[in-house]
């Protein structure tokens, strides 16, 4: 916890989260690579689920706050019934952060292996004025979404 003030008023990050108040029942650690198909294909599907099943089922964890020991995510996390982790391609950088972090994963699910995506990195195609949708398939996300969605919803 961070210091009260010299008022005994809380500080910000006190405010932020502390554990025993309500929390998300599941907590998604998702890749958001913006340098592929596979990264950004992972990030809708979890706005979908999260659009879905609304702030009490599910939240989509900040991955970065895990290496950093934000407090209210680690506690959120610590406390959530399932923690699931969503990576676009085989570097399966989400679920290795949550298990550095000391985190065990109810399921990891890898777009490339799980739904088969080819990665596309845009690096190839950067100058030739094609637009990040132009790579991202809407069966695809579908697709993730349902895998999402159903590692949450079942027991």
């Amino acid at each position: 916890m961070g210091k009260s003030n010299q008022g005994g008023e809380l500080t910000a990050e006190e405010k932020e989260w502390q554990e025993g108040m309500p929390s998300h029942e599941n907590i998604v650690f998702s890749c958001f690579g913006g340098l592929s198909n596979t990264g950004i294909t992972s990030a809708l599907a979890c706005l979908e689920v999260f659009k879905v099943l609304g702030l009490e089922e599910v939240a989509i964890g900040c991955l970065p706050s895990l290496p950093l020991g934000v407090k209210p995510v680690i506690g959120k996390t610590r406390v959530a019934r399932k923690v699931i982790t969503v990576d676009g391609c085989a570097f399966e950088c989400s679920r290795k952060t949550v298990e550095a972090a000391g985190f065990s994963i109810t399921k990891s699910i890898v777009l490339a292996r799980d739904i088969g995506m080819k990665k596309k990195a845009f690096r190839t195609d950067i100058g030739k004025g094609e637009g990040v949708t132009a790579y991202v398939s809407e069966e695809e996300v579908k697709s993730a979404k349902e895998l999402v969605e159903k590692a949450i919803l079942e027991d």
